[in-house]
């Protein structure tokens, strides 16, 4: 039997209820959310994105990273995968997690403490073993990402500065969050855009016609709101 909706979900649901159908421009959705009513936690903001295409086809796969100006307002943990001198540089910038085939081992065991994995050139023939665990998670370091560099230092700056990727899944979506119910609309607003114009950007050139089919912004355990594309 499925529960009943909490009176704090209801309170929120009576926002949308009248005009269920309705999309919003992105500052007004987000001020909506905003006066959702809250729950007793900061509750992350997301954005989910429906885009028209298909990913079996490698020319349409939609993959990129952004910085969001102001954070995701989670301290995320980082691992690095590497060897001799680019150890103890990765240290010094403050990795959660640093090692070569140590660390390979450890997460081969099941060890994923981490939001985002680095990794030095030399280690991506010896990291490959570990592609079925970080793949599916979309964890595995790639060119693409800027998380396969010799520059350490910067790529883990990058992502306490905000930097976050995204990647479309088998469904076409792409999940992604900008932010927590704390901070300020204007924040908040100015974070998704960024993440509206990089998902843009992303585009493959061999999708004709609308790519962004429907764009949803929501809070945990809130409904969510339709935003004008």
């Amino acid at each position: 039997m499925l529960s009943k909706p909490s009176k704090r979900y209801r309170e929120s649901r009576k926002l949308v209820s009248e005009q269920k159908d309705k999309a919003y421009q992105l500052n007004e959705a987000v001020s909506l959310l905003k006066k959702a009513a809250p729950v007793k936690f900061d509750a992350a903001v997301d954005l989910h994105f429906n885009l028209n295409v298909d990913s079996k086809k490698s020319e349409q796969m939609v993959r990129g990273t952004v910085v969001l100006p102001h954070g995701t307002g989670k301290k995320l943990k980082v691992a690095v995968f590497c060897k001799g001198e680019q150890e103890k540089i990765a240290k010094e910038a403050q990795a959660d997690y640093v090692g070569s085939s140590d660390l390979i081992e450890k997460v081969s065991g099941g060890f994923m403490d981490f939001d985002c994995a680095i990794a030095t050139p030399e280690m991506m023939k010896d990291l490959s073993k570990l592609g079925k665990i970080l793949g599916p998670r979309g964890l595995m370091p790639s060119p693409k990402t800027g998380t396969v560099t010799n520059d350490i230092a910067k790529a883990i700056e990058d992502v306490r500065k905000g930097k976050v990727e995204f990647r479309v899944d088998k469904q076409g979506g792409i999940h992604l969050s900008v932010g927590k119910i704390s901070f300020s609309e204007d924040k908040i607003l100015e974070n998704a855009n960024r993440v509206v114009d990089a998902i843009n950007e992303a585009k493959p050139h061999t999708i004709k016609g609308k790519f962004v089919k429907s764009l949803f912004i929501s809070s945990t355990m809130n409904p969510g709101f339709r935003v004008v594309i």
